[in-house]
């Protein structure tokens, strides 16, 4: 465990009016400050929750009644004495508490996200789980916090972790091999190793290959509606935010930028984006909306484009030309037909010059007919994108730059001949995922080595 110099406190729960709210300490003035605020000598026992009145120490002042819980490092959060006070989640007696713990000495405020990385340095947690817990914490839908929660129970780190061991050992035979040629070791040592390499890199390939879905539902399933001006995409966006989140009007160009509404959809995360209607234009302003939803839609996990029913096939050339299979069809303003009424859905409808078979939908973003439709068919295309059955996904950026670096030194290290090249290669590899973890220590190799080999008999 690192050594604090220092004890923090801070409010753990959320801020505002509340019934309780937790004030949380760590470091090693924890159990004294405790004792000091309820009058006592002794220490609560370890885990069992007291309840009682706090004072303040200097003043005598009683600041509340409260549930005052203590846990004895290293059998905490933080791996730290660690005190957690459950008073009234009112705003004076907050204040209060807090006011009173940054008068005495040798505590101060907590920086932010100060706890969990006392808990990763003192070992209680990698890199992974702690991101695990910070992704808890910002999770808005049953899907990210079920990823979060995998996350944070270490699933993610325990898989990284057997590569990185798996491949240290590689790594120990290789410079066993290198350093010791005339010991008495195993023979074949460098065709089973290069199968253990082999093997560690195709696992980390296939990991890769998730078609980014862990980043995806962190970070919300992207869907982009597109379509010329007036055809109805803002009252498209208002329908499905069941609010006004855009002007409507009839002029033409009246949304110039992007506005996004974030939804849930079965549980996992959705941000629509209504766009500028997609046409030439003179002006400056409007012509920069349109080229901005014209890029969003390109990186887009779903397009929607809205066609007049009017209109009906032609559909404007600036939106046909990002047509794909990532695109729904969407016929709106069918309510403004009397005559030759449109089915609720087209299913394998060719669209002229895209080439491809897509669903097409009739709808009324005013009315609302066929909107349940529509959402039916999102949350199930929003599914089959971000679900996940399968190991936890990687769900950051770092981690998959990481591991891509990782992959690289694998594959060179397994195509040269050179034993002190490769075993490079494979430190390299073992270097990057141990970023992702937080733990690098090129001590562990030592101790594989002469656990492995009877060196020096």
């Amino acid at each position: 465990m690192i050594a604090s110099r220092e004890t923090i406190f801070a409010l753990s729960s959320g801020a505002g009016r509340a019934g309780v709210a937790v004030i949380r300490l760590s470091g090693p003035l924890s159990g004294q400050t405790l004792c000091a605020l309820l009058g006592r000598d002794a220490l609560p026992k370890p885990r069992h929750a007291v309840y009682a009145p706090i004072r303040d120490p200097l003043s005598g002042e009683r600041l509340d009644d409260a549930v005052a819980i203590y846990f004895a490092g290293p059998a905490s959060f933080t791996g730290e004495d660690v005190v957690e006070l459950h008073v009234h989640g009112g705003r004076a007696v907050i204040e209060g508490v807090l006011d009173c713990l940054s008068r005495q000495s040798g505590l101060r405020i907590a920086e932010p996200g100060e706890y969990t990385r006392r808990a990763f340095e003192n070992g209680k947690m990698d890199l992974t789980s702690a991101e695990g817990i910070a992704d808890l914490i910002d999770a808005e839908t049953a899907a990210q916090r079920r990823q979060a929660v995998r996350q944070m129970a270490g699933e993610l780190g325990t898989l990284y972790e057997g590569w990185r061991a798996r491949l240290m050992k590689a790594l120990a035979h290789i410079e066993a091999d290198i350093d010791f040629p005339d010991e008495d070791l195993p023979d074949g040592i460098v065709p089973v190793v290069h199968g253990d390499l082999r093997s560690v890199n195709d696992e980390v390939k296939r990991h890769l290959a998730d078609n980014r879905r862990g980043e995806r539902l962190r970070e919300g399933f992207q869907i982009v509606i597109l379509g010329a001006p007036n055809a109805g995409k803002s009252s498209l966006l208002n329908r499905l935010a069941r609010r006004d989140a855009a002007i409507v009007s009839e002029i033409a160009g009246t949304t110039r930028d992007m506005i996004e509404v974030h939804l849930d959809l079965g549980g996992f995360p959705v941000t629509m984006v209504d766009t500028a209607g997609l046409r030439e234009s003179v002006d400056v302003i409007e012509s920069e909306g349109v080229r901005r939803a014209t890029e969003r839609a390109e990186n887009a996990d779903l397009r929607l484009v809205v066609v007049d029913r009017a209109d009906w096939p032609h559909i404007d050339p600036e939106a046909a030309r990002l047509i794909d299979d990532k695109t729904i069809i969407l016929i709106n303003k069918v309510d403004d037909s009397a005559k030759d009424a449109l089915p609720a859905v087209w299913q394998g409808v060719s669209v002229e010059g895209a080439g491809l078979e897509l669903p097409v939908l009739a709808i009324s973003a005013m009315t609302g007919q066929g909107v349940e439709t529509l959402l039916q068919l999102l949350e199930t295309r929003v599914k089959e994108g971000l679900d996940f059955a399968g190991p936890v996904p990687l769900t950051r950026l770092r981690h998959r730059r990481a591991l891509e670096s990782a992959s690289d030194h694998l594959d060179r290290g397994l195509q040269t001949e050179i034993a002190e090249l490769a075993a490079e290669d494979v430190r390299l590899a073992v270097r990057e995922i141990g970023k992702i973890t937080g733990r690098v220590d090129v001590e562990d190799l030592l101790d594989i080595i002469f656990g492995d080999f009877c060196i020096g008999k």
